[in-house]
């Protein structure tokens, strides 16, 4: 790597220390918006603004070209009650740096805008490079990526930014809520009156618990569908309950659209079933794209994701990739390595360098 480039990687380490140190739960990151925007200005880089999202472009941007984005998240989730140090410290020890944010996802977004960096004024590009720090990721808001899109180029592929230990996650399942409710009719327990709505509701969980679409993907394995949640308005212990709501959260593979899974669920269970979105759909990217084909190139495995990202919301090709590990995002004393930042910057660079030079 060069002069240059190892100076943005101290560089990103700094900024992330700052992240870490400003509270940035979701629907709440204009401090980490400001933080973001003075940083890139601050290296003569031109941004603009939508909520508290992050745009900017490489600056010998050519619309007679493609565009690559490079997207990840400055918000995040609560801090739990198991740590033990502080979550807005940004502490170094042993060559981890801990605090909320570090691995999910600000090691990524911090590695990708150094990325961006290393490209801005470069004049060889076959490609533009597109940055986007986005809000809301954690609670999949419409204020997040859906509302910087508008604000961006036309985009032919992205990388996203989200801890994958490197590799690359080129499916992802989609993730569907169903709100289900049960209807029976009231009546005392003593004298079995009344039809028991909850026992309908038990009939039908069943069915959510057994049983097993026939498509299985190679990368994403079998749909998944798991009641999470059940609830009785009455409270009463002597009343047999005329309602029962449960929750069914579903995870699909890209082998079945949401429509049709919910379709097919109406007709095999009596429960009312409403999804409450249909946004977060499962994607893919093909392997033979050229960002995947210059991670396979470089030694980086594949795979497919169960868990869900801003990829979802993309209408164009998408690679989940990015330094830290998934089994960290959201565990108390939440750390990333340093090395695997500059890792990270290194292995961003050496992959686009493929496909943009």
């Amino acid at each position: 790597m060069t002069k240059a480039l190892n100076i943005l990687q101290e560089d990103a380490v700094t900024l992330l220390k700052q992240l870490i140190a400003t509270p940035s739960f979701s629907k709440e990151e204009s401090a980490t918006a400001d933080l973001i925007a003075a940083f890139l200005e601050a290296r003569g880089v031109t941004t603009s603004r939508t909520g508290n999202n992050i745009i900017a472009l490489n600056k010998h941007f050519d619309a007679a070209k493609p565009t690559i984005l490079l997207n990840s998240h400055h918000d995040t989730v609560k801090p739990n009650k198991g740590y033990t140090l502080d979550p807005y410290q940004p502490i170094e020890i042993d060559g981890k740096l801990f605090g909320l944010g570090s691995n999910d996802a600000g090691g990524c977004l911090v590695s990708l805008i150094a990325t961006f960096l290393h490209y801005h004024d470069q004049t060889d590009l076959s490609y533009n490079i597109a940055l986007a720090a986005t809000a809301e990721e954690e609670i999949s808001g419409t204020g997040g990526i859906e509302m910087a899109l508008p604000l961006l180029p036309a985009i032919d592929a992205a990388i996203v930014g989200e801890p994958t230990l490197l590799n690359l996650a080129v499916a992802e399942r989609g993730l569907m809520v169903l709100d289900c409710m049960s209807q029976g009719r009231a009546g005392h327990a003593a004298r079995e009156e009344g039809d028991n709505a909850l026992y309908k509701a038990m009939d039908d969980i069943n069915w959510f618990r057994t049983y097993q679409f026939p498509k299985v993907s190679d990368l994403l394995g079998p749909n998944k569908m798991s009641v999470t949640v059940i609830e009785t308005e009455n409270k009463a212990h002597n009343v047999v309950p005329a309602q029962c709501r449960f929750v069914v959260d579903c995870r699909i593979n890209e082998l079945y659209s949401f429509e049709e899974v919910v379709e097919f669920i109406r007709g095999q269970v009596k429960a009312e079933v409403k999804p409450r979105s249909l946004r977060l759909r499962s994607s893919s990217i093909p392997m033979d794209h050229p960002l995947v084909k210059a991670g396979l190139a470089l030694g980086r495995s594949h795979y497919g994701s169960p868990t869900t990202s801003d990829k979802a919301l993309m209408p164009f090709p998408a690679l989940k990739m990015g330094p830290g590990d998934s089994a960290r995002s959201h565990t108390a004393d939440e750390f990333i390595f340093v090395t695997e930042i500059y890792e990270g910057i290194e292995m961003y660079v050496r992959l686009l360098n493929i496909v943009v030079k």
